[in-house]
């Protein structure tokens, strides 16, 4: 290691402990000890550009280990980045982009949201995944567009969390050669050695998993690092796992190797004694040689030449193969193909029952033959959440452009994988399980919130309607507990018609993830407006379109004479148990109006005169009915409204036993309605 090189190594140290010294908050042990690590990245391996980070074909970079965020900023900054001195010394403040942990669409350069120990890894395998599946659909012969690895950084808390194994045993059996993970083998965490709480042969069990794992035992020789990654490179089939051995806060006389440096400043004293003990040239804080910083500057011109490389390589494939270059770009920048809805079956005019996971397969078929780019598995559960693409390949090494991915019983990795494929781009994904199994992914489906991403959850078995196999299986709470997290769109259609709707709602949006609750069980076909059904004399006449699910409520079915003096709200398999309840009280002469109400999310985003116009205040007698928690109704209710739903754990049974035992029954709906008019 020359002179340049160790001030510019040292340079990611000064800038981590004054940062977070400033900050009084923060991490600065893990940056100073991958530092070197980082320099070797950045200088001689990643393949990047800092002055376009989205260039399509660039490595992909991820710091898994997200608490050591300065080394992240400090790398950026340092190597040509939009982050600014500023950014960095106002690490961890108001307005700043340099948060407490990584954050997606903050900083340019970070490829994702990290912090959650084990999310970046897990994420990592679908940025793998999805640049293999790119390049099976566009690359051609001589025309090697796509071709970029996915490099990560992980610590021992990362491959600690559960997530971690599952993403690792998926990896490992999709043989994904350009996946390449560093782990910072420092052996400390918060608490002190990881002796006091694994005994974990990590290198041994990623040789299990069918990984290529490579040893440094020096995190600071440059020479060792450096072939490390040159022969995880040349491993093109399998992931590696490269061991590195660190020193956590390296250069520091009092704190190097101890747990006191992983979570706290390093205090005035310690960092001036750090710098003198690295020999750095001053002890000003944020102080960064010139030398360093025209040594840093090289990664710009480098990376502008790499990139200007593949420009031409992609004018020549795009001379050659202009609608495949087309159609890579359109899909990298997210946009819907041409058609995407073409092949959508039209399911107002299905007249036969069914559950609307049911129906939801039906238009998953339609989509597919629509958006090439749609990809699609389950945690082992595609029969029954009806999630598979008919005739598709599945997504293996051996077909690397399937469409069908086998994620095992693996929830966590599935919902993080999820999250990489739609960050990397080119790919829309959606997965399927049971709803009671969404809170094993609750991580992943709050990042995709968080970061803003488009990612479909189908989530059947969506009730006690999914009947015998009783309360570990019955979901109860997951709606409301999902409802909750900002930004997490929430599609519980009724039946066919809104089952259709929920889904182009669901691929419409860009701004955040979506998920569909879908009944086991099936509900019976509603008569609605331009449907195939029979008109419906006990309502009337025809039920609105589910063109209402856009708005998030809407009026299914008026009073027939008069202003309502009740309103009935309900979502999913509940919706025709409302329309009868509603038929019951407009006999006995009690006015009455249904909601349908399959999305809180869109209808909280609607205007006060629409909320009004649906739910009119002046109508206080108000009743809910949904099979499950009423946790939260009481928002649409208001303080005089009852809801009917199911707030303790399920029972083993029939779905129709469970319902009248439970009391989530027309009858149960039409005593609540009448209670509140006769006390109007």
């Amino acid at each position: 290691m020359n002179s340049t090189e160790q001030l510019a190594i040292d340079a990611v140290r000064v800038l981590s402990m004054d940062a977070v010294q400033k900050a009084n908050s923060g991490h600065p042990g893990t940056p100073m000890a991958l530092a070197p690590v980082g320099y070797v990245l950045y200088h001689r391996h990643l393949n990047h550009n800092p002055a376009d980070p989205s260039w399509l074909d660039r490595d992909r970079f991820i710091l898994s280990v997200g608490h050591a965020s300065m080394l992240i900023y400090s790398l950026l900054h340092l190597s040509g980045y939009e982050i600014s001195k500023e950014d960095i010394r106002n690490f961890r403040q108001w307005g700043a982009p340099t948060a407490g942990h990584p954050e997606y669409g903050h900083v340019p350069g970070v490829e994702t949201t990290t912090g959650p120990l084990g999310q970046g890894v897990a994420n990592s395998v679908g940025f793998a995944l999805a640049e293999r599946w790119l390049a099976a659909h566009f690359n051609r012969p001589g025309h090697q567009i796509i071709n970029h690895r996915t490099y990560v950084l992980c610590s021992d808390g990362d491959v600690m969390e559960g997530v971690s194994h599952e993403a690792a045993a998926i990896a490992g059996h999709q043989k994904l050669g350009k996946l390449i993970w560093i782990f910072d083998d420092n052996r400390i965490t918060i608490e002190g050695s990881t002796d006091l709480s694994t005994s974990t042969d990590q290198a041994r069990r990623f040789e299990g998993y069918g990984w290529h794992v490579v040893h440094v035992s020096d995190g600071n020789d440059l020479e060792a690092i450096d072939l490390a990654i040159t022969e995880a490179k040349e491993e093109t089939g399998r992931p590696s796992l490269i061991v590195l051995r660190t020193t956590i806060a390296f250069g520091s006389p009092g704190k190097a190797g101890s747990a006191s440096s992983h979570g706290a400043p390093l205090g005035d004293e310690e960092i001036r004694a750090t710098k003198e003990n690295l020999g750095y040239p001053s002890t000003e804080p944020f102080y960064v040689d010139e030398g360093a910083r025209e040594h840093w500057a090289k990664c710009v011109d480098k990376g502008g030449a790499l990139q200007e490389a593949w420009n031409e390589r992609f004018a020549a494939y795009r001379n050659q193969y202009p609608e495949l270059a087309a159609q890579y770009e359109k899909l990298m920048a997210g946009t819907l193909p041409d058609g995407w809805d073409a092949h959508v079956p039209d399911l107002s005019s299905e007249v036969s029952a069914d559950a609307t996971r049911g129906w939801s397969g039906k238009v998953i078929q339609g989509l597919a033959a629509g958006m090439p780019n749609l990809v699609g598995g389950s945690a082992d559960l595609g029969g029954s959440n009806k999630t598979d693409i008919k005739g598709a390949e599945s997504l293996l090494p051996g077909s690397p452009g399937g469409r069908v991915v086998h994620y095992g019983v693996r929830e966590h990795a599935m919902g993080s994988i999820m999250n990489g494929m739609t960050l990397h781009g080119g790919i829309r994904p959606y997965a399927g399980t049971f709803l009671i199994f969404s809170d094993y992914m609750r991580p992943a489906i709050r990042l995709a919130a968080l970061m803003e991403q488009p990612t479909v959850y189908v989530f059947s078995h969506d009730s006690i309607g999914l009947g015998e196999d009783g309360p570990t299986h019955q979901p109860i709470e997951q709606l409301s507990s999902l409802r909750a997290i900002p930004n997490v769109m929430d599609l519980r259609p009724g039946d066919g018609p809104e089952t259709e709707i929920a889904w182009r709602v669901a691929m419409e949006r860009t701004g955040g993830p979506s998920f569909l609750a879908l009944s086991r069980q099936k509900v019976r076909v509603l008569a609605r407006v331009g449907s195939g059904v029979a008109a419906d004399d006990s309502v009337s006449g025809r039920l609105a379109s589910a063109d209402g699910l856009r708005r998030g409520a809407y009026v299914l079915v008026d009073a027939s004479d008069a202003a309502p003096s009740v309103i009935i709200l309900a979502s999913g398999s509940e919706l025709s148990l409302a329309v009868d309840a509603r038929s019951q009280l407009e006999a006995d002469g009690i006015p009455t109006r249904v909601v349908s109400i399959p999305s809180w999310y869109l209808f909280s985003q609607q205007n006060e005169a629409y909320r009004d116009e649906v739910l009119p205040p002046s109508v206080r007698a108000r009743v809910s009915v949904e099979a499950g928690s009423t946790f939260g109704w009481e928002r649409w209710l208001g303080s005089e409204g009852h809801a009917v739903g199911v707030d303790h754990f399920g029972a083993s049974a029939p779905a129709e036993v469970l319902y009248e035992k439970f009391g989530v029954t027309t009858d149960a709906v039409v005593a609540a309605a009448k209670e509140l008019v006769g006390r109007a």
